[in-house]
């Protein structure tokens, strides 16, 4: 079953139940957002190296949101939506929203624009959803709501996002309070899914896959998603259904369904797609792969005892990706596998072929 991640500790098991994890039902729907045309080539890639860290980690953020005051624009002859953003630090995003101005934002001489008061933070090269969300001590699912941020999810420098009122105001001064702020930051699935790319620079699109992992790309790159999906899955694993898709009380539901198996059974890609994640420092979930498959599909493989594949990887349908086991909060060797859509748990068993 799902397990937040926690930086810095581990994450408390959900309720009494010794089952490897559980969350609160919940969710937010946003607007939608149009994804990028086409992934950029590769970035250079390092054959043999060692794994990288999470993307989240590759660029620490400061937290050093700017003050806005509300207030309007009357448009002048060759205004932007962005300069304006930019002028008024309010930031392009935020002054659409604040307008109700459709894409492509067409602005007009002699318009008057409101402008949003609030905080806002200035996107830097590198910088993740998540990384973000962690330096002002918020949730990131907060930022993605008030700033109705949806698929594809994918930041780009010079972007303002706008923060909640809750927002800490500057990165705590002691070493202890610092831990302290990481120890309370969690992070789901789903936040790895829509929060876990870096930011990309303006005119560049996300690079493209690589098809070995003995060749990493560089957690700074955004990773381009596969742009189709023929929505077809295979099992990930061969072994007994030892927990269903769904509430299992007190509020708590298991986000996919748990595999039995020996350790070291092999785990396959249910899918054709490209390797968003992949890593043991996963607490609760322990090994975990997590892979985007097309428009709004992505799964997950957890309690891995080895990860065989890389982020930024593509896969093909039953390769292996890893090797189970009991990692995590699991109580017995086996495999949780998701499948989510818009970065949303559904059943999985509907959508597998019948066993």
């Amino acid at each position: 079953m799902g397990w937040a991640i926690k930086l810095g500790t581990i994450a408390a098991p959900c309720g009494a139940l010794l089952l490897a994890g559980c969350v609160p039902q919940g969710g937010r729907a946003p607007e939608r957002v149009s994804p990028d045309p086409e992934p950029a080539p590769a970035e250079p890639e390092v054959a043999n190296a060692p794994a990288a860290p999470p993307a989240w980690e590759a660029r620490p953020v400061t937290p050093s949101a700017t003050s806005v005051v509300a207030s309007s624009y009357v448009v002048k002859p060759g205004d932007t939506l962005r300069a304006i953003g930019n002028l008024t630090g309010a930031g392009a995003e935020a002054i659409a929203l604040e307008n109700t101005l459709a894409p492509p934002f067409v602005i007009q001489p002699g318009q008057k624009l409101r402008i949003p008061g609030g905080r806002y933070h200035l996107v830097h090269s590198g910088e993740t959803g998540i990384a973000i969300a962690q330096a002002y001590g918020l949730a990131w699912s907060d930022l993605t709501a008030l700033n109705k941020l949806d698929e594809p999810f994918v930041l780009r420098v010079g972007q303002r996002l706008r923060l909640p009122g809750n927002a800490q105001t500057a990165q705590p001064s002691s070493a202890d309070a610092r831990r302290a702020r990481a120890a309370a930051f969690t992070i789901e699935i789903g936040d790895i899914l829509t929060g876990g790319e870096p930011a990309l620079p303006p005119g560049r699109q996300p690079v493209a896959a690589v098809v070995t992992p003995r060749r990493t790309l560089a957690p700074t790159a955004s990773v381009a998603a596969p742009r189709s999906f023929d929505g077809r899955f295979a099992w990930p694993a061969t072994g007994k259904l030892l927990a269903r898709f769904g509430p299992v009380g007190k509020g708590l539901v298991n986000d996919g369904v748990d595999i039995g198996m020996p350790s070291g059974s092999p785990i396959v890609a249910a899918a054709d797609g490209v390797v968003a994640y992949a890593d043991e420092a996963a607490n609760g979930y322990g090994g975990l792969i997590l892979i985007r498959h097309g428009p709004g599909w992505a799964t997950a493989y957890g309690h891995a005892s080895e990860l065989l594949v890389t982020r930024g990887q593509k896969v093909k349908r039953s390769q292996v990706i890893g090797r189970s086991g009991q990692s995590g909060f699991a109580n017995t060797p086996k495999l949780h596998f998701e499948i989510r859509r818009d970065s949303k748990p559904v059943d999985p068993l509907p959508l597998l072929p019948p066993r």
